[in-house]
């Protein structure tokens, strides 16, 4: 990775896979833009251990959800930073409901930050790395969309949709020097799984042909791998990072 002078932006970036993937970025010497909602504390903290290593991390705070706030943050990136080369599109929410639990307001919220704010905040990003002739964007799926969930449905929906957005998108911009992909993580140990209702970590493990979930670390370097300069003949892939928990058993 030619890590001088590029700048990234990574949303939900302060914590859990996004975090790892900050941290990865930073170590190899790109300027990260770390977008999270709330958690002040979590990106301060990252910024940090970041900078005692001599990483340089900016925090920006988004609701991603929004198609606005994903303009206006993709705006702050580019006026802090000058340029933006990598676009990891990470940040997602889950709420573990029966299927006749959800809502309308349940379904568009999860859509809206899971799938939209993949188009919105790719949409705005394109323009400075069409100029440049150079970008990479990745979105951060889930196994969910592969192996489906009765109690994760608007999830599991916005995840799949996700790869049609990144195919389609990789096709409209693949002669402009622009990848575009997608990673499909299994069950990793963030602070997620802790908040989900109806998941046992037990049954889950079971289901995982090698006997463990996985870490941040690696799926950062996934995401690290796609957006290496030498990566530039893989667009539209889909790269499952899920222990061989999809291949079922």
């Amino acid at each position: 990775m030619a890590g001088e002078d590029r700048v990234a932006l990574v949303t939900g970036g302060t914590r859990g896979i996004g975090r790892a993937v900050t941290v990865r970025l930073a170590e190899a010497g790109v300027r990260v833009a770390a977008a999270f909602v709330s958690d002040v504390n979590a990106g301060v903290d990252l910024q940090d251990q970041c900078k005692r290593s001599g990483g340089h991390v900016t925090l920006h705070r988004a609701d991603v959800g929004d198609p606005d706030e994903c303009g206006r943050l993709v705006s702050e990136v580019l006026d802090q930073h000058g340029r933006l080369d990598y676009l990891v599109n990470n940040a997602g929410m889950v709420v573990e409901q029966r299927y006749g639990d959800v809502s309308a307001d349940d379904w568009h919220r999860q859509i809206a930050v899971n799938l939209s704010a993949a188009f919105f905040l790719s949409q705005a990003a394109l323009g400075t790395m069409v100029d440049q002739g150079f970008g990479r964007i990745i979105n951060v799926g889930s196994v969910t969309a592969v192996m489906g969930s009765p109690v994760q449905i608007p999830y599991g929906a916005a995840k799949a949709g996700l790869v049609g957005l990144t195919r389609s998108v990789a096709r409209s911009v693949a002669r402009k020097g622009i990848t575009v992909n997608c990673v499909i993580p299994g069950s990793f140990d963030t602070e997620l799984p802790q908040t989900l209702t109806y998941t046992d970590r037990d049954l889950v493990t079971a289901l995982i042909p090698v006997g463990r979930w996985g870490k941040p670390e690696e799926l950062a370097h996934a995401v690290a791998f796609l957006l290496d300069d030498q990566s530039s003949y893989i667009t539209g892939a889909v790269l499952t990072v899920d222990g061989g928990m999809s291949m079922g058993g």
